[in-house]
């Protein structure tokens, strides 16, 4: 039994490798973890479950008291609360990649850990609260040179050498620490509707799963002196103040859209559309309108308890430092093994960037004083993140599949 977890986990690895080394990765997608982490998994687990269902045989004799066509055999009201519970831990760490500067040469960012609850009502309707951590380092932080305003100048006074060297001139050293983890809560109530076709194999009906979903957000960063997200930030060079706001802290409000394209023994293949508000504008936010991400989840199990997928997405992320939510065009490449009936490990490599924002990282740094300056009190101005991260989580329960 040993040898032949050994041998599984050897090859999911092996395989994984290859595609880290042939994919590099960049991204700071927040939103875009909600979906790869919770919205489209539970979601295409109902989905496969009612398509794997045999479609009901038509007969010429006395008919048996089956369901309708297209819809799920009708289950027993009173049930154990375990036949109607999901749940799934893991612990997770995560790697970066790129030139991230001094600080990058600590290696692995901090530990996080995911979890999450469901509960079935009935075949068709379930609730799921889940959290999860996401850790990284954003991409070109800590390798730039931007310019540094003082207050009362139109024109730079000088630039910051971020990386701790000394390029340039005033904050010259200046190594900023933004490794970051943030802490997503999730909570949703997913719904499935059948539409009723002869298309199809299964049940006889194509299933649409539709999921109201909040999330709410927050992170701790590592510049922060309070060991939260609250840094000094500024926007609107030079004029713009600097100001104390919690930069990675939002709340959504979001109806994920999920019906498949693709089912076969080994190939399963989903599409999402979710329409997504901000709960309020914060820092920065100019606006609230109406933002509209869009997941394609793809997935092949080569052999049973391995899973590859591939999640090309075009999210959206709307945070305090956006004047306007960031357009993000990213995917995650993973691989999860399943080692034993409740433990599993999985391995995910996520990339991508905005494409409406320029320059990344800090752009700009504006001191409302020399002392300021002296101190690293000044403001950050932040363009479009970007991050390069490979994450890997142990747990128990489903790999980002909450059956339920």
């Amino acid at each position: 039994m040993n040898k032949y977890v050994i041998q599984r986990v050897s090859s999911a690895v092996a395989a994984f490798a290859i595609a880290a080394f042939a994919l590099p990765a960049s991204a700071d997608d927040g939103t875009g973890d909600v979906f790869q982490k919770t919205i489209v998994p539970s979601a295409n687990d109902t989905i496969k479950a009612i398509m794997s269902q045999p479609k009901p045989q038509k007969s010429n004799g006395p008919l048996a008291q089956v369901p309708p066509e297209g819809q799920p055999p009708i289950q027993e009201t009173m049930q154990l609360p375990g036949d109607r519970f999901s749940y799934m831990v893991d612990v997770s760490m995560a790697t970066p990649y790129g030139d991230i500067g001094t600080y990058g040469k600590q290696g692995w960012l901090m530990g996080g850990m995911d979890a999450l609850l469901g509960y079935k009502f009935n075949w068709s309707t379930k609730l799921v609260a889940s959290m999860f951590q996401l850790q990284h380092w954003p991409y070109g932080f800590n390798s730039g040179t931007p310019p540094v305003y003082l207050a009362g100048f139109q024109n730079p006074v000088g630039c910051a050498d971020l990386s701790g060297g000394n390029k340039c001139g005033p904050g010259a050293g200046r190594n900023i620490n933004v490794r970051t983890k943030d802490t997503f809560g999730v909570f949703m109530l997913q719904k499935m509707i059948l539409l009723k076709s002869d298309k199809i194999p299964g049940p006889g009906a194509i299933p649409i799963v539709v999921s109201p979903t909040y999330v709410a957000r927050g992170g701790q960063i590592g510049f922060s002196p309070n060991n939260n997200d609250v840094v000094p930030f500024t926007y609107n060079l030079p004029d713009g103040p600097v100001e104390n706001i919690p930069v990675r802290t939002a709340q959504y409000y979001a109806v994920a859209i999920t019906l498949p394209f693709l089912k076969t023994p080994k190939m399963f293949g989903t599409f999402t559309i979710a329409p997504q508000w901000l709960v309020h504008t914060a820092g920065a936010n100019v606006g609230n309108s109406m933002q509209l991400p869009q997941v394609l989840y793809l997935e092949y199990t080569p052999i049973n308890g391995t899973t590859l997928f591939f999640e090309p997405q075009s999210a959206r992320d709307y945070l305090p430092t956006d004047p306007y939510p960031e357009h993000l065009i990213a995917y995650f490449l993973g691989i999860s093994q399943r080692l034993t009936k409740y433990a599993f490990v999985q391995a995910v490599l996520n990339s991508g960037g905005p494409t409406n924002l320029g320059p990344d990282g800090v752009v700009g740094i504006k001191c409302l004083t020399v002392q300021q300056a002296l101190t690293n009190a000044c403001g950050l101005a932040i363009g479009g993140l970007r991050a390069t991260q490979l994450q890997l989580q142990f747990g128990v329960g489903s790999p980002n599949v909450f059956p339920l």
